[in-house]
């Protein structure tokens, strides 16, 4: 973090209007990238970026400038949860509650199948399992993923997140949170290629064996999809 952002910040904690005003509008592109992350729960995106303003303003005012971090990975969860306090509040994440539960339903599924057949098991089987279709396994598991599954190392070392950054600055990185989305977007079998070797950081030997494909056909999925989700981050 640069001593100008550090004096802007000093300013703005002190009450200085001008700078409040010039640090939100140099921050706007990484808050309206935290809120991509809530479209779709019965909020205009207008409303949801201001409520991320105002949980913006408060990791201003709470940031501890000797903490020797980047505002932006501070920031980035106080954002995130003045949005979803409100949607909480005002019971617009039924949809979201009811993928999580599905989520943990997978897990559990998973579990239980793991122990029983001895290897991962296939998504027909989490299905069978479930009673969920193969799409609803996909995306229950892609929301249960925590959001800093985008710093996790796959099986060659490397994350989803390095793998398509440009090698720009981490506010840059964080700009392409709402990732996330994108990957939601991808055809079913592409979408379950990154979950796997880039959520729960599975060989492409593991995936072929989970999707009941060849490791050639995850190789193709797997680079099909990132060169997808590299165009949706330009």
């Amino acid at each position: 973090m640069t001593a100008e952002t550090l004096d802007l910040l000093a300013q703005a904690q002190q009450g200085d209007e001008t700078a409040v005003t010039r640090v939100l509008e140099e921050n706007s592109g990484l808050i309206w990238a935290v809120v991509r992350r809530y479209y779709g729960r019965g909020v205009e995106p207008d409303d949801l970026y201001q409520l991320g303003c105002l949980g913006f303003l408060k990791a201003v005012r709470g940031f501890d400038l000797s903490y020797g971090t980047q505002f932006s990975t501070y920031a980035v969860p106080k954002i995130a949860g003045e949005i979803r306090r409100f949607l909480r509040d005002n019971g617009a994440i039924k949809v979201g509650r009811g993928i999580r539960e599905q989520g943990l339903c997978v897990y559990n599924a998973r579990e239980r199948l793991r122990t029983r057949l001895g290897r991962e098991p296939a998504i027909s089987e989490l299905a069978e399992e479930t009673g969920l279709s193969p799409e609803e396994v996909a995306a229950a598991e892609l929301a249960a993923a925590p959001p800093d599954s985008l710093q996790q190392e796959n099986a060659d070392g490397l994350t989803l997140e390095s793998t398509l950054s440009d090698g720009g600055s981490e506010e840059r990185l964080l700009e392409h949170i709402a990732l996330r989305s994108a990957v939601e977007e991808l055809p079913d079998q592409e979408k379950m290629t990154i979950l796997l070797r880039f959520y729960r950081g599975f060989t492409q030997q593991q995936c072929a064996r989970v999707l009941g494909v060849s490791q050639v056909q995850i190789s193709r999925l797997e680079k099909r999809a990132l060169e997808k989700l590299r165009r949706a981050m330009e």
